[in-house]
Parts: structure tokens; sequence; C-alpha cells
């Protein structure tokens, strides 16, 4: 088999888009060079990786597994880039940095920052669901640095801390629990919880909290957004179990009011995750240690005076 870098990019793109016109234009190729190159894919792996029979291009069975195949060498040649990259010290190139979607409530001024003092460096920002999801990018080498709550244990890779990562619970103004002052656990018995999915970081937090004090919540809602959750918060229809980092607009307007439950806040840390063989570009080590040095200041200066907004 003797495929190129350039054709295996393209027959990613055709499977992303489902389209040749649109991969096409993404690739700023014309349709009948992207048709080319799949032909010529098709023809060194010798099997039809596409289903061709509907309006939109399918993947065929075969297709399925070639793209895993092929992410892992468009991946391994990334790192052979950014290794040779290493020898020229250069400081430009793409920093691909994913994240928990907690983390969406910071880690982009963050890279704004850094982007200030470093812009020859290319950054594109990938936003998982939860937890899991930003795992299965970090397996097929999609992302350069992660950003997440809890360490991977699952995989071989390298977590370093590096800011507070506090958990609350909240409500609406005015909730009757308001008036108890420091309530403990049981006292939520009563109330509906709105909570996030299953296979959310801060989901895994909030399950391990109640397992500690033997409390079994009454979910009333299952949600997989912070926004949604805290809009049905704001109307009366539970109480929730957040990261703070979510909740600075709402608290800082009065919009919604933190519960000071005992045990509150649950203290974890947020990490800078990397598989142990990711081999990381200039780029990448440049935002890790500007990420280690300055964002437990930056999360102290901006969120943590949040933590006053109790009532």
């Amino acid at each position: 088999m003797n495929l190129t870098f350039r054709q295996l990019r393209v027959f990613l793109e055709v499977a992303d888009q489902g389209s040749v016109t649109r991969a096409a234009a993404a690739l700023h190729l014309t349709p009948p060079a992207v048709s080319m190159q799949l032909k010529e894919v098709e023809s060194q792996v010798g099997l039809q990786l596409f289903d061709r029979s509907g309006r939109r291009l399918s993947l065929s069975t075969a297709g399925e597994y070639f793209v895993v195949h092929a992410k892992r060498l468009l991946a391994a040649l990334r790192d052979a880039e950014n290794a040779m990259g290493r020898f020229k010290r250069l400081e430009h190139g793409l920093l691909t940095v994913g994240m928990v979607s907690t983390a969406k409530y910071f880690v982009p001024r963050l890279l704004a920052l850094f982007r200030d003092e470093h812009p020859g460096i290319d950054v594109r920002l990938v936003v998982s669901a939860n937890r899991e999801a930003l795992l299965a990018r970090m397996e097929t080498g999609d992302v350069d640095l992660s950003v997440m709550g809890r360490p991977p244990r699952e995989m071989a890779a390298r977590a370093e801390a590096f800011a507070p990562h506090p958990l609350v619970f909240v409500c609406p103004p005015g909730h009757e629990l308001l008036r108890v002052g420091h309530p403990p656990v049981a006292a939520l018995a009563p109330f509906p919880f709105i909570v996030r999915e299953q296979g959310s970081g801060t989901r895994q937090a909030m399950q391990k909290f109640f397992a500690e004090h033997r409390f079994e919540p009454r979910i009333s809602m299952e949600m997989g957004s912070n926004e949604s959750i805290k809009q049905a918060v704001m109307a009366g229809m539970g109480v929730s179990f957040l990261s703070l980092h979510t909740l600075g607009l709402e608290l800082r307007s009065g919009l919604l009011t933190l519960l000071d439950v005992q045990g509150t806040p649950l203290l974890r840390s947020w990490q800078l995750v990397h598989l142990h063989s990711k081999v990381l570009s200039p780029a990448a080590e440049a935002f890790r240690y500007f990420v280690l040095e300055r964002g437990r200041a930056y999360l102290h200066e901006h969120d943590l005076p949040l933590l006053g907004a109790r009532a």
C-alpha cells in the first residue's frame, strides 16, 4: 500500500463531511481532484470504502475500519513533524487543545492570553460533550493537550494539576434552603435535582460526594448541557450541582445563588493531560508551560471570588 499524507487527509475529510463537494471546499481543492484522490485510495486499499448509493456518501464497513487507522497514521505523521520542529526550535505551527464542556468557561480566555504572547501559533479548540468523549478523541490523536477535571486512569497519560476546581450546589434566589444557613446533605432530600449526564466528570464527582454521605438524590432531570441546567434551576425546577466556573454570569447578576451545603465546595483540580506516547510540539510545550505557570493565578483572580456569592 502506497498512500500519501494528502490522500489520507482527503479520505478523512470526505468521511467527515459525507460529501465530495463539501470536502473539496474545506480542503481548497476542486471536486474532481478530491474524487480522483478517493479513487486512488480505494485502489491502493483494494476495497470500496464508501457506499455511494444514497445522496450522502457513507462509509462502508471497510471504510469504518480504515478511518481508525488513517487517523492514527496522520497523528503519527504529525508527531514526526513536531519532533523535527523541536530541532529547529520553532515556535509556530498548529496547537490543538481539547477540553470538556465545563472548561469552555475559562479555557478560551486562557488561550486568548496565550495567543497574545505567541502570535505565531495557530490554535484549534475542540470541545467534547463530556469526559468520555474527550478521552476518545485523545486515543485517536486528535488533540495535543486536554483540559479535564479528573486525570484518566484508563490510558497511559501524563496529568498535571494546574488550578483548583470547586464544585458547588446551586439554587434560585429565595429558595427555602437558603434560610437554613449551612444545611447538611440530608436537608436536600425533599428537593428535585437537575443533573449532568452519565459520563460527565461533574456527574461522577456528584455521585462520589453523595455516596460518601450515604445520600440518594431525587433526580428529576438529566441534561447534557450546563447552560440548560442553569436555565432549569433559574425557572425553579430544582437544585443542581455544578462547577463554580460555569456560574460566573448568573451569580454576579443574582440569577442564581450558592447553597452552602456542609462539605462544600467540593474541591477538585483542573488537569492538563497528554498521552505518554504523544510527542509534544514546541507550540504544545509552550502552552503547557503557560497553563502550569499562569492558570492557577488566572482562575483564582476571576472565579474563586464567586464563593462569596453564598447567601
